[in-house]
């Protein structure tokens, strides 16, 4: 269980009456299933193994990080095994010793999904399975500042956001889509983003029209679309200071696989004070 209170439930993330297996129904993208369709390993065999050692080669440790929208939890943990080096096989010991390296805070806006991550986590002592709708303000601010308030700090070291865009864009509209980005750009130094291309919002949209359910409300009147990497990546850079620091590629499902980093002034004082360390 989370060592820290849970924030107010958010609005439920399914339908009322809706069937819970069903793929279109899961409108936040809360599908029950998700790795089975697009496995962990298909992102993180396309990140560097030393990513975090070169990212912070002298950051006081642990390092903290919040995945966004992580579902039930198996690439949440997958990127953990992957950024620290650990293997299937490594026991009680070496899992212990990976808090001291990495904390890492996963939330999601459906609590049945959290459950189930809380339920099988490997790593119960460094890795934090919370719900949360992190479009909700008065929820998340609170809640997050608690968090790292926990660590003595004001701001994540690196935050994931892989394939969330489109559900918070389709479900809060452009202004939604900004709002958004610019909240995760104001707190943390590095974000690894994984946005999804325009053709997943269109098959978004088919389902729940198949369903014979209500369109999503921003659908129809996005003026941010087309090329949605693109897109996504002028938002952050021109609007939210970031830079563009690498792709890594894209998956096999053709998703790019994007790393931001801040150009905010806290996080250049704060590498100052790591150098002189």
């Amino acid at each position: 269980p989370s060592p820290f209170p849970p924030p107010p439930p958010p609005a439920a993330p399914m339908s009322e009456g809706s069937p819970a297996l069903e793929p279109g129904a899961a409108p936040y993208g809360n599908f029950p299933n998700y790795s089975r369709f697009h496995p962990p390993e298909g992102r993180v065999s396309l990140l560097p193994g030393g990513l975090l050692r070169s990212l912070f080669p002298s950051a006081a440790r642990p390092l903290l990080g919040l995945d966004v929208g992580c579902n039930s939890g198996e690439l949440s943990v997958a990127l953990y095994r992957h950024l620290l080096g650990l293997q299937e096989s490594e026991g009680s010991l070496e899992q212990t010793a990976a808090g001291k390296d990495l904390n890492l805070l996963c939330c999601d806006i459906d609590p049945v999904l959290i459950e189930r991550a809380q339920q099988f986590s490997p790593f119960p002592a460094s890795i934090s399975f919370a719900h949360l709708d992190i479009m909700d303000s008065s929820a998340r601010e609170p809640f997050l500042s608690s968090y790292l308030g926990r660590f003595g700090r004001s701001n994540f070291d690196i935050i994931f956001c892989m394939s969330v865009t489109m559900w918070i864009h389709l479900n809060h509209g452009d202004s939604g889509l900004m709002e958004f980005l610019s909240f995760l750009s104001s707190l943390c130094k590095y974000l690894l983003i994984e946005p999804q291309p325009w053709k997943c919002y269109r098959a978004a949209a088919r389902r729940l029209r198949k369903l014979g359910r209500k369109d999503f409300d921003h659908f129809r009147s996005l003026a941010i679309n087309g090329d949605m990497a693109e897109r996504i990546t002028q938002i952050l850079t021109k609007d939210c200071t970031m830079e563009l620091v690498c792709c890594f590629g894209n998956t096999s499902w053709d998703r790019s696989l994007l790393l931001f980093k801040s150009n905010g002034s806290n996080d250049k004082g704060r590498e100052s004070s790591e150098q002189e360390q």
